[in-house]
């Protein structure tokens, strides 16, 4: 059964973050609230989190993967960023945003496509995945908390609890209260211009 810690959700408790940052760097997954919706998250290093979030979402082996990162300096750490795309990072972060780059050597091969060797960056707009961000003192794999049957993203924390409170790969659920379902706008820096792969609730400036 997955812990469930009711977090304020703009003066998030250390010592619950801290709860949840040990979970994950011991290889647990944390459902967390986000400047756009509920997500799910992991250790980047490690293969099994990984696996249960990819089984958990029924992810396909081509999916692109995303860190949530505290700041610009994660960015520039993770992936090769021009000095123009770097303009436009600083604008929009933190927000609303997932930023598809070229990944550097920093990034776990099994995180970056295949093909195309890139990662998304997310630098989220949330005191609470902030101050966990900050306890943890790295990026952390992150997805949207979706399931397969879903119509859309899990956004009532009741709903989240009632339906993955009891699942075995769940092991903490870090209660912010209500959350939005619109999700991140996604932006491919990877080829010279911006282009806006998908339209959320970001809107670029």
């Amino acid at each position: 059964m997955a812990q469930h810690l009711r977090i304020h959700p703009t003066d998030p408790q250390n010592r619950l973050l801290k709860i949840a940052a040990e979970v994950m760097h011991k290889g647990g997954l944390v459902i967390y609230p986000s400047d756009t919706t509920y997500a799910i998250a992991c250790h980047m290093g490690d293969k099994a989190a990984l696996e249960k979030i990819i089984a958990l979402r029924n992810l396909d082996k081509n999916h692109q993967f995303s860190l949530a990162c505290r700041d610009l300096s994660d960015l520039a750490t993770y992936a090769k960023v021009e000095n123009a795309d770097y303009r436009l990072l600083k604008r929009n972060t933190p927000g609303p945003f997932t930023f598809i780059l070229q990944a550097s050597r920093e990034v776990p091969k099994r995180l970056v496509h295949p093909k195309k060797k890139l990662i998304g960056l997310r630098v989220p707009d949330h005191p609470i995945v902030q101050g966990l961000l900050e306890i943890f003192g790295e990026p952390m794999v992150t997805a949207t908390l979706r399931l397969e049957e879903a119509d859309e993203n899990l956004g009532d924390i009741e709903e989240i609890v009632e339906t993955l409170g009891n699942h075995r790969d769940i092991d903490v659920i870090l209660d912010g209260g209500p959350c939005g379902i619109e999700t991140s706008t996604i932006v491919d820096l990877s080829d010279g211009d911006p282009v806006v792969m998908r339209q959320g609730l970001g809107v670029l400036s």
